[in-house]
């Protein structure tokens, strides 16, 4: 009899769920590093906008859920959350080896075999059914906010349900590191998110002005800015688009200037010349403070949420901890006094924290970790059956005395 030539490995086969896929903001960025692991990963989401996506995804085969196949998915597809459970249940992943969640929206919940690893890269728990429901629910009109009041209940309990089918998860901050254990009573490892900071440069031109950076949408808190630099005469630079734009410039002293849009070599150097960032909202990480210090700028943001993560307070910049002008105006007093003290290279160090390197490192380490816990787990569960079956045939053996 000739003996059989050992087979080669089957391949791992990856597949990569992200929540949707409509525009490249923070999440996609994270998805762009994670397909660099997994250059031959599928992509699994709910909606896809393809003619919004970096070329980087669009090299990637990517499967859409049933959800894009209803009315104006598209632009409409939060209104779609209580179907997308199921959406996700009905996803047939048994053919991959290793499924990797990336959760801001319903992403974990999919089914997969009890052999593969499955692990999940927490940007955030969803705020608007958790810690910000109630915020959310008063800034949606009466209907919007009756469909969330009914929908709620039922998605945190399958949100607190799902968290258990990963067997590692990651959080992207030790804020949401907190908030997976409040909310899924789930433990999970700190993994900073990527971020370019080689791409940013010192600059020697510092000027007087102070710039604030992002949407200008209601959670981001700009009012708060443009109150305390006006309040205070201070210059302001609010650098960003949205739909508080009009209302901001009404409201706004002279110091403070606004630009709705710009290239990204002009951002760089606003970053590198600011006085200092202004950073007033409560974000589950932030990349936009790791920025301003990767060009050697320090920060003045809100102590609370992942600026307390990114921003070392009397090092690297200055905290404030109250959402209000108040506190922001008699933190830049704080800032004024503590300036001349500061030193570039000690921001540009800590920005060197969230490297794209160290996420990379950082994230492949896990995936090791989750491969060894469910190795262990078949070689535990293998030993019990066998356990189990010399018990059965034990008992079926005559006995003697």
């Amino acid at each position: 009899m000739t003996p059989e030539t050992p087979s080669a490995p089957r391949p791992r086969k990856v597949a990569i769920v992200h929540y949707w896929l409509v525009t490249m903001r923070g999440g996609e960025r994270v998805l762009e590093r994670i397909c660099d692991l997994y250059p031959d990963a599928d992509i699994f989401t709910h909606v896809v906008d393809e003619g919004a996506l970096s070329q980087t995804l669009k090299r990637h085969r990517i499967f859409s859920t049933f959800i894009a196949k209803l009315p104006l998915a598209k632009t409409q597809y939060q209104k779609y959350l209580p179907l997308m459970p199921a959406a996700l249940e009905a996803l047939d992943l048994s053919a991959y080896d290793l499924v990797i969640s990336c959760e801001a929206g319903p992403a974990k919940g999919v089914i997969t075999r009890p052999d593969a690893v499955h692990v999940t890269y927490c940007h955030s728990p969803m705020r608007y059914i958790w810690d910000q429901y109630h915020a959310y629910r008063k800034a949606s009109g009466k209907l919007a906010g009756l469909y969330l009041r009914l929908v709620a209940p039922r998605m945190r309990a399958w949100d607190r349900m799902s968290a258990s089918r990963p067997d590692v998860i990651m959080a992207n901050s030790q804020f949401v590191r907190r908030r997976i254990g409040k909310f899924w009573g789930r433990e999970a490892s700190v993994v900073y998110p990527p971020v370019d900071v080689d791409i940013f440069q010192r600059s020697d031109a510092v000027s007087d002005e102070c710039v604030w950076i992002s949407q200008l949408v209601p959670y981001k808190r700009p009012d708060i800015a443009v109150e305390a630099f006006t309040r205070s005469g201070r210059k302001l630079h609010v650098i960003g688009d949205g739909p508080m734009l009009e209302t901001l410039k009404a409201k706004a002293g002279p110091n403070v200037r606004f630009t709705t849009r710009m290239r990204f070599d002009e951002l760089r150097a606003a970053y590198a010349q600011a006085r200092a960032l202004i950073f007033t909202a409560e974000e589950d990480f932030g990349i936009i403070p790791v920025e301003s210090q990767a060009a050697g700028r320090p920060v003045v943001v809100f102590g609370r949420g992942g600026g307390t993560e990114t921003v070392i307070d009397g090092e690297t910049g200055i905290h404030f901890h109250e959402q209000t002008a108040d506190s922001l105006i008699a933190a830049m007093d704080r800032f004024d006094a503590w300036l001349p003290g500061f030193d570039p290279e000690a921001a540009i160090a800590n920005a060197s924290r969230f490297a794209r390197a160290n996420f990379l490192r950082d994230f492949a380490a896990e995936v090791a970790r989750a491969e060894r816990l469910v190795a262990a787990d078949s070689v535990l569960a293998s030993a019990e059956a066998g356990a189990s079956t010399d018990t059965a045939f034990a008992a079926d053996q005559p006995q003697t005395w």
